[in-house]
């Protein structure tokens, strides 16, 4: 379920590359937080803590700043493509008891039958849950599925106060088959002991007749 993260950050009043630059060498980060009907607040935030708690996915932060603590999800990360570090934030406010709608990474655990192999066919799946019960993951058990099973958005379990909303419930999440190349490697195995039993079967005769 989700994580609640505290940070102390500062109220923004000066904006602009310029700015976003000194604040970079202050081990900042520039941030915005946007609540539905209102002004956005401006905020900056402290580089290592928020770098390390964006690893929390869906986490419900409780931001400080000035005289004011606000609620909020994360709803977009801006990265250097080059540096890879963090250039803005946008959070949205939430309230206590409110519902949103997330995109949650789904995993797989357990083991297929035989040579059978589990494939994601959708990496992340839209659910609609309390903030303060967002999920960080959604797992789905492969454990004794055959090849050709698939296990469709309607099908999985979800977490308790969790619902599933996406466009297609009968779309498929996960799929478990063969692969190919296990298949092609099972029929000429089949293929290159089929001469040698038939060698031994000819075989047989001969030696009996002696």
């Amino acid at each position: 379920m989700a994580t609640t993260i505290k940070l102390e950050g500062e109220a923004r009043t000066e904006f602009g590359k310029g700015v976003a630059r000194r604040l970079r060498v202050a081990k900042k980060i520039p941030a915005t937080i946007y609540a539905g009907g209102t002004e956005p607040a401006f905020v900056t935030l402290p580089m290592r803590e928020t770098t390390l708690a964006l690893r929390h996915t869906n986490a419900l932060f409780s931001i400080s700043f000035g005289d004011e603590t606000k609620m909020a999800v994360v709803k977009d990360v801006q990265k250097n493509p080059v540096k890879r570090i963090i250039e803005h934030i946008d959070f949205l406010e939430v309230k206590a008891g409110e519902k949103i709608d997330v995109e949650v990474p789904v995993f797989v655990e357990g083991t297929p039958k035989g040579a059978a192999v589990a494939f994601v066919d959708i990496q992340e799946l839209k659910v609609r849950a309390d903030v303060a019960n967002l999920p960080e993951k959604i797992v789905v058990s492969v454990e004794g599925l055959t090849d050709g099973t698939k296990v469709f958005a309607k099908d999985v379990v979800l977490p308790e106060g969790v619902e599933l909303d996406v466009e297609d419930p009968e779309e498929s999440v996960v799929t478990v088959e063969v692969p190919e190349d296990a298949t092609e490697s099972t029929a000429a195995s089949e293929a290159a002991a089929a001469p040698a039993a038939a060698d031994a079967a000819a075989a047989a005769p001969a030696a009996d007749a002696k």
